[in-house]
């Protein structure tokens, strides 16, 4: 039986297809506007593939799409990058008195005003203006096109949903795509830390806070963690060339994945993942080849410390000559209560080094690695639209995205690795570890590191690659193929974090990896010997050695005996999660054992009170919540499998870690396969679909779909 239902409004139609069997329910929806037309294909996953004639017209099904899917999402991303958030949303009592401490610059002690901290970093770095004024030279025709048609996408949404936007909001336009590109970037990029602890008075640079509530808007843009795998023929046991996407985000937000499929008559053929507002995907797979970003630390932010012009504090010292600042006005409405509103009016500034920012205990600069270039839209659609590794490296090379490790495989059978990163070429002899005088030009850094100099390899001897949000320069486990070459001050990661130890215990150790292995590989819940951990776990065990009370004793030789490994049937691991600290890196650990053994004493308690023993099954404390789901899980904390959690009631809800995940392989006569799987399903936020929580019955078993 099929259903056709057609609904015209406008300029715009669309045509909704149900098609119904007895295997699978599928959706095919058909949208047009006065510009664009796509076709909208939902699998049995409720996944979207999304056909069109070019790949506007599928930018433009994709912005529809997501919009079904998560639109509550996509429109706070654009509220946000509007510098529009303290006006518009409704869901924050704004205080008097709050009011009166931004206005003294007492912007620490604030604790409800997330809303205009956002919209004041959206004017004070100018997003706007420097999209307005670069937009036409900066951003290539076919790019345009794709941004002009998903903000179309969106129209069209609210077009026909009107009660679903915020009055205000919509119409959009590409502009303002690309200026949700330029207000994300630089939280990606670790500003939000930066101005931070610029504001506490914190001179030192330290990426461990980027895991703390975030500062400059209400909804964490962090990048977490992330692995990625990839095996070359000489290294597969079938002569196969694989990759492993794996990725770790928070489970849901404005930085949680959508999964996609687009395919046009130009050729875009790209099964991938995207954040909410992105006209393209950031990672996945074409027909010819894939990869997938991890977070990294390059040092891309600078502070200056400013000298004022004690006699005019619109002057800065510099170069030998008080200089004047570029002042602009600003205004920010705030919604107070119902209709009522009050405006903030404010001056910003900016000096030859960035945007400045006026505290109590001094002025300060800001100079961000890329901040006014527009090309990060470019870069990713380019790869997505690569069809050889050529094609690929030239367009990482245009550098419009600032950071992210990435590994990449294709179907010829190479492999490649590359620190990729926009680091400023910076004069040697300043600490730029801290604050940084702003008075010379000597150190202000106008050039970038070529992408060729960055650490990377392609097809190493040992056909194997890795990257778990550590060092560059151990991609494979051999030092010596990937030497230390760049200064201290890029910022470049020399550490090895547990994942990236595991993975060489693992796939790097494995001469002949078959299909099988790879999948177990990855999924593999043991921590490393060599773990933080492991170590933690030992010294607190020899510290307590003596101890005599009873009531600790059978919870330390628990401990004592557990086997490393985070199985959802493992009866130590429970306890080991709620008792020892962990770090991504050995710096960041904050260790102290009288803390842990407070930690343990108050962890017996709650495992005796709600299950009963402390010998208790993790999956049946940590588990993935989903609506009226509940279901065990294996992972956790710095783990292959990597699960982060946070406490409700008596469980530990996973809430970030392993989530949206692809494992693409190509044989060698080039026939190609993949499977993905997401925490939780398609529909991100619609909670009356099927397809709000179908994945995760797959997910949490640690299997994979296949969609290749």
């Amino acid at each position: 039986m099929i259903n056709i239902f057609v609904f015209r409004k406008k300029k715009s139609s669309i045509i909704l297809v149900l098609k119904f069997s007895t295997i699978l329910l599928s959706a095919e929806l058909e949208i047009s506007s006065s510009n664009y037309s796509a076709r909208i294909l939902r699998d049995s996953w409720g996944v979207p593939h999304i056909y069109g004639k070019t790949d506007a017209d599928v930018s433009f099904g994709l912005a529809y799409a997501h919009a079904q899917d998560d639109f509550e999402t996509i429109q706070d991303v654009y509220i946000a990058s509007l510098g529009r958030l303290s006006e518009l949303k409704k869901n924050r009592l704004i205080s008097f008195k709050s009011l009166l401490k931004i206005r003294k610059k007492k912007y620490q002690s604030v604790g409800d005003l997330s809303f205009f901290i956002n919209d004041y970093y959206v004017r004070l770095m100018n997003f706007y203006q420097n999209v307005n004024e670069n937009y036409s030279e900066q951003v290539p025709d076919d790019v345009k096109k794709i941004c002009k048609a998903y903000a179309e996408g969106l129209n069209l949404y609210v077009e026909n949903y009107p009660k679903k936007s915020v009055k205000g909001v919509f119409p959009i336009d590409e502009k303002d795509i690309v200026a949700g590109f330029s207000h994300r970037l630089p939280l990606f990029m670790g500003a939000d830390g930066e101005i931070r602890r610029l504001i506490n008075n914190n001179n030192n640079k330290d990426y461990s806070e980027s895991l703390e509530k975030p500062f400059i808007t209400p909804f964490s843009m962090d990048m977490v963690a992330s692995n990625v795998f990839a095996v070359s023929p000489s290294r597969s046991e079938d002569r196969f060339t694989r990759l492993m996407i794996n990725t770790h985000q928070p489970w849901e937000g404005p930085v949680a994945w959508y999964e996609v499929h687009l395919i046009s008559e130009e050729g875009w053929d790209f099964y991938g993942g995207l954040f909410p507002g992105s006209p393209t995907p950031l990672i996945g797979h074409n027909p010819s080849l894939g990869w997938s970003h991890t977070v990294n630390e390059p040092d891309l932010i600078d502070i200056y410390k400013l000298t004022l012009n004690p006699e005019n504090n619109n002057q800065y010292w510099f170069d030998g000559d008080w200089k004047d600042f570029i002042i602009r006005k600003i205004k920010i409405k705030i919604k107070i209560f119902g209709p009522l509103k009050w405006s903030i009016r404010r001056v910003v500034k900016e000096s030859a080094h960035g945007p400045v920012i006026g505290l109590q205990h001094g002025t300060y600069a800001i100079r961000i690695s890329g901040k006014n270039d527009l090309s990060s839209i470019e870069q990713w659609y380019r790869m997505t639209k690569a069809n050889n590794f050529s094609e690929f490296k030239d367009a990482m090379a245009i550098q419009g995205v600032p950071m992210f490790n990435t590994g990449y495989a294709d179907r010829e059978g190479n492999i490649y690795y590359v620190y990729n990163a926009k680091i400023p070429k910076r004069e040697p002899g300043y600490n730029w570890d801290s604050v940084v005088p702003g008075e010379t030009s000597t150190n202000l850094w106008t050039s970038y590191i070529e992408f060729d100099s960055l650490p990377q390899i392609k097809n190493p001897r040992n056909g194997f690659v890795q990257n778990c949000n550590s060092t560059p320069y151990q991609a494979t486990g051999d030092k010596s193929e990937m030497e230390p070459a760049l200064p201290d001050w890029t910022g470049i990661e020399k550490h090895q974090t547990g994942r990236a130890l595991r993975s060489l215990e693992t796939y790097g150790s494995d001469s002949l990896i078959s299909r099988d292995e790879f999948f177990k590989y990855k999924y593999d819940n043991s921590y490393s010997k060599n773990s933080l951990i492991s170590k933690t776990r030992d010294k607190y065990i020899e510290y307590m050695k003596n101890d005599t009370n009873k009531i600790l004793r059978p919870a330390l030789h628990l401990l004592e005996n557990w086997n490393l490994s985070a199985d959802s049937s493992n009866k130590a691991a429970a306890l080991a999660f709620l008792v020892l600290p962990n770090a991504f890196k050995p710096e960041n650990l904050n260790y102290h054992p009288d803390s842990v053994t407070k930690k343990l004493i108050k962890s017996i308690k709650f495992l005796e009170q709600h299950y009963g023993s402390i010998e208790v099954s993790l999956g049946k404390v940590f588990v993935l919540k989903r609506g009226e789901k509940e279901l065990p899980l294996s992972g956790g904390p710095g783990l292959l499998r990597a699960i982060y959690y946070k406490k409700s009631d008596k469980k530990y809800v996973a809430i970030a870690g392993d989530c949206y995940v692809q494992a693409v392989e190509w044989s060698p006569n080039g026939e190609q396969k993949s499977w993905s799987i997401h925490q939780y399903g398609s529909a991100t936020k619609d909670t009356n679909s099927p397809h709000y929580s179908d994945q995760a019955d797959l997910f949490y078993k640690e299997k994979m779909k296949v969609i290749r």
